[in-house]
């Protein structure tokens, strides 16, 4: 019974596992804002492109 109580207070206090998941939360924070700046900047780029394509039909 000893040993049984041993492992479980092994693996109360193991922390191993938080570190993984502390790095899972910034992994998903890097994408969320590499997402938002692709999608910015690809609104720009469309407008962009746009003016160029309006100002070329006038030629």
């Amino acid at each position: 019974m000893n040993k049984l109580t041993q492992i479980i207070k092994n693996f109360w206090n193991d922390e191993s596992g938080a570190t993984a998941v502390e790095y899972g939360l910034m992994v998903a924070l890097i994408a969320v804002v590499i997402i938002g700046s692709v999608q910015l900047v690809g609104t720009n780029l469309d407008t962009v492109f746009g003016a160029i394509a309006t100002a070329l039909q006038g030629v």
